[in-house]
């Protein structure tokens, strides 16, 4: 842990848990690492996802029916 750690309390489900320690101690690495590790990737997956979308929120909409016509329109459908 790092200075800046900052300690919180997680109720995991007992499998869940002994799957996390189980890892941990085959890793060499504690289960704190290993759920950071975790977590910063599930938040950068979140990143990425909420990126695109603000990098289309300029996008012109268009209906489903519009949608279904354009696709029939070029042959994808």
């Amino acid at each position: 842990m790092t200075a800046a750690s900052k300690r919180s309390t997680i109720y995991f489900d007992e499998q869940l848990h002994a799957a996390l320690r189980l890892k941990a101690a085959h890793t060499h690495r504690s289960v704190s690492d290993l759920v950071n590790e975790a977590v910063r990737a599930s938040l950068a997956g979140d990143q990425e996802h909420l990126a695109a979308f603000s990098d289309r929120v300029a996008e012109p909409t268009m209906s489903y029916e519009a949608l279904l016509d354009d696709l029939k329109a070029h042959g994808e459908l």
